[in-house]
C-alpha cells in the first residue's frame, strides 16, 4: 500500500445517519449434532441495529459468535430463532449481496490467477462492462498498493498482500455494506496504518463497515461503535469512546502548579494563578475494557449488555 492513494469514484453520502443498514432482532444460531439435537449455541437472542455511514466494530473472543453472526447476515447461514434484515430486506435474500462486499478472513481466492484477472473475474460476476471493469481494477489495484505485483500469480502473494487483493476484490462492485473479517491480518505496521486509513476513507464516502478481530488497538482506532460478544450472547454495545471513559473519575492537567497548589481544588488553582489545561474523565484502554466485560462475563454467565 503506498501513502499517495486513489479511491475509486464513488458518490459522497453524508456520515452516520439514523437509516438503519442492519438489523438483527433476537437473532438465534444453535449448531446441532448428526442426530438433530442441539449441539453448541453459537449465537443467543442477538439485538443489534448498525446504521448507515458508520464503522461498527465486532469483538469477542473465539468461538463468541462474530463470524456466526457476518455468515448469518450474508445469508450464508440460516438462523434457528430470530431474523437478519438488511437493507430491510431478509438476509436470506440474495439479490441485496449486490450491495455488499465481504472479506473473509481467508480470502478464497485463485491461485493461478494474477491481481487483474483476479479482479476481471469477480468484475464480470457483477455484469460490469469492459471498459468499467477495465477502470475499476486499475484503480483499485493502486489503491492496495500492488501495482508493482499485478501481474504476479497469487501464488507468489505474501499473506499480507492477499489482504490486499482481497479487499480490492470487496470493493469491486462499489458496495454501500462492507463485511471485513479480520482486515488487518498478515500486514505489517505501516500496512496496518494504510488499512484502518483507507478504512476511514470509505467510511467518508458513506460507506457502512462491520469489521470483525482480534486486534483491539485497531478497532479502538477506526470504530464508532462496538458490540462485545462472549459465549454467543451481546455483554456490551455502545459508543468506543462513552464505553472507555471511566465515569466516576475525574483528572485533572494544569501548568505551573506549585506544591501548595497540589491539595487544593479548582477555586485554589484560580487564585495561585495556575493555568488550567484540562479537565477530563481519563479512559481506559479497549484491550481493558474487553478483559473486564469477558472476565464478568464468566463470573456471572446471565448478565447481558444494556440496550445502546
Amino acid at each position: 500500500m503506498t501513502a499517495a492513494t486513489t479511491l475509486p469514484a464513488s458518490p459522497v453520502r453524508p456520515a452516520t445517519t439514523d437509516e438503519v443498514v442492519i438489523e438483527t432482532r433476537t437473532l438465534t444460531k444453535v449448531y446441532k449434532d448428526f442426530w438433530g439435537r442441539a449441539k453448541v449455541r453459537a449465537l443467543n437472542a442477538l439485538d443489534l441495529e448498525i446504521r448507515r455511514g458508520e464503522i461498527f466494530g465486532l469483538l469477542g473472543p473465539n468461538g463468541s459468535g462474530k463470524s456466526t453472526t457476518i455468515k448469518l447476515v450474508l445469508g450464508l447461514l440460516f438462523p434457528t430463532n430470530g431474523r437478519a434484515l438488511v437493507f430491510g430486506k431478509e438476509a436470506t435474500e440474495v439479490t441485496k449481496n449486490e450491495r455488499i462486499g465481504y472479506l473473509p478472513e481467508e480470502s478464497y481466492l485463485y491461485k493461478f490467477l494474477n491481481a487483474e484477472e483476479t479482479l476481471d473475474f469477480y468484475g464480470r460476476l457483477f455484469n460490469m462492462p469492459s471498459q468499467v471493469r477495465k477502470d475499476r481494477i486499475n484503480e483499485l489495484i493502486n489503491m492496495v498498493g500492488l501495482n508493482w505485483a499485478r501481474r504476479r500469480q497469487l501464488r507468489e502473494y505474501s499473506k499480507g498482500m492477499t489482504r490486499r487483493i482481497g479487499l480490492a476484490q470487496a470493493l469491486i462492485n462499489d458496495p454501500e455494506l462492507l463485511l471485513l473479517d479480520e482486515p488487518t491480518s498478515g500486514l505489517d505496521p505501516i500496512g496496518t496504518r494504510e488499512m484502518k486509513d483507507l478504512i476511514l476513507k470509505l467510511r467518508d464516502q458513506g460507506k457502512t463497515i462491520v469489521m470483525s478481530s482480534h486486534l483491539l488497538p485497531d478497532v479502538q482506532d477506526v470504530c464508532d461503535r462496538i458490540a462485545i460478544l462472549h459465549q454467543g450472547e451481546l455483554k456490551e454495545l455502545g459508543r468506543v469512546d462513552e464505553l472507555l471513559t471511566v465515569q466516576d473519575v475525574m483528572q485533572l492537567r494544569a501548568r505551573n502548579v506549585t506544591p501548595e497548589c497540589e491539595a487544593e481544588l479548582r477555586a485554589v488553582l484560580a487564585r495561585h494563578n495556575t493555568e488550567l489545561l484540562a479537565v477530563e474523565r481519563p479512559t481506559l484502554s479497549l484491550e481493558e475494557l474487553f478483559l473486564n466485560i469477558v472476565r464478568e462475563s464468566e463470573a456471572r454467565p446471565g448478565k447481558r449488555a444494556p440496550n445502546s
